[in-house]
């Protein structure tokens, strides 16, 4: 098993891909590793345990996706997806730009047999502390209901293979509960995951019900995912902001955040995007994986563990025989 990983990718980029990888290490010391960077990674760090492949460019996260996918064919990402895509590395991934790592994978990985989309597809912390596996938050912006069908498929297998869910729920993402609630496209949606039995279809879920975690995949358009996933970040991110404010405002209620420690430490814990690893961009014909732009060592430690059980599980395999049948 050989897993490829942009040292440029993320803001903390090399030092946390370097630290993610040490610990992948220890824990797993049979792990093959592919760093692809440029030179000044190779005289910056010790890699005795760790195979190095020199690029000469970097796609910045201000390029212009598709252009700079085209243009910047000695890039660590674009060279990450062709290494797949030739089987020279079995997974690949980068905390690197969202969009420059979508366009490499659709162009150099290439739809595995029988996807019209891919998605990408990242774990939402939930109060149950479980998560729901979210698609599509921005691959594709608009779509079909044969995409979101498919989507639910996708998302059901590697919901089950890679974060261990027993038969998954699936719900749709919309403005009511009603099964005649939303557009056409969320109507005609739900009438095909209705009638798909292999499918644990729930129903309808609106957004203010996602983080009590009513079901373990939910399907959405890319426009309309992708503004979940940025208002659900940026809600949390206020909170949080907001609450450390408080706590530090006197005294008096220093003294009542010493003693909440343990709980509020627990609870950042189950909001914390870090224990997930990345997203994986479903449908491609081999696994990329975005990790979040802000990632630390953990959180790349997780999404190489998040590659592995992609790999042992045969997700691709599984999700190609699903839509055979």
């Amino acid at each position: 098993m050989r897993i490829a990983i942009d040292a440029h990718g993320g803001d903390h980029a090399p030092d946390a891909v370097m630290e993610g990888i040490g610990l992948a290490r220890e824990k797993w010391p049979d792990l093959k590793i592919v760093l692809i960077g440029t030179r000044e990674i190779a005289e910056k760090f010790v890699l005795s345990d760790v195979e190095f492949h020199a690029v000469t460019e970097i796609i910045e996260p201000d390029d212009k996706p598709a252009i700079a996918v085209r243009r910047k064919k000695d890039s660590s990402m674009v060279v990450g997806c062709k290494m797949v895509r030739k089987g020279e590395a079995d997974a690949f991934i980068s905390g690197g730009n969202t969009g420059s790592l979508m366009a490499a994978g659709f162009f150099h990985v290439g739809r595995m047999k029988g996807v019209d989309r891919p998605a990408l597809a990242p774990v939402f912390p939930t109060l149950t502390g479980k998560g729901i596996l979210v698609l599509d938050v921005g691959a594709n912006p608009e779509a079909k209901p044969g995409h979101l069908h498919q989507y639910a498929t996708m998302g059901s297998i590697y919901a089950e293979k890679v974060l261990g869910f027993e038969s998954p729920r699936v719900g749709l993402l919309n403005i009511g509960t009603e099964a005649g609630k939303g557009t056409d496209l969320t109507k005609e949606a739900f009438s095909m995951l209705e009638e798909d039995h292999s499918l644990r279809f729930v129903g309808n879920i609106e957004a203010r019900d996602i983080l009590e975690g009513p079901c373990e995949v939910l399907v959405c358009d890319g426009f309309s995912g992708n503004i979940l996933l940025k208002n659900t970040e940026g809600v949390a991110k206020a909170i949080f902001s907001r609450f450390k404010q408080e706590l530090t405002a006197s005294l008096f209620t220093k003294l009542a955040a010493a003693i909440l420690k343990p709980r509020l430490k627990k609870f950042a814990q189950e909001l914390d995007y870090k224990e997930h690893g990345g997203a994986p961009l479903l449908g491609l014909r081999g696994p990329v994986i975005k990790a979040h732009g802000s990632s630390d060592a953990k959180a790349f430690f997780n999404a190489i563990r998040q590659a592995r059980r992609f790999l042992e599980k045969e997700v691709i395999s599984q999700i190609e025989e699903e839509l055979s049948r």
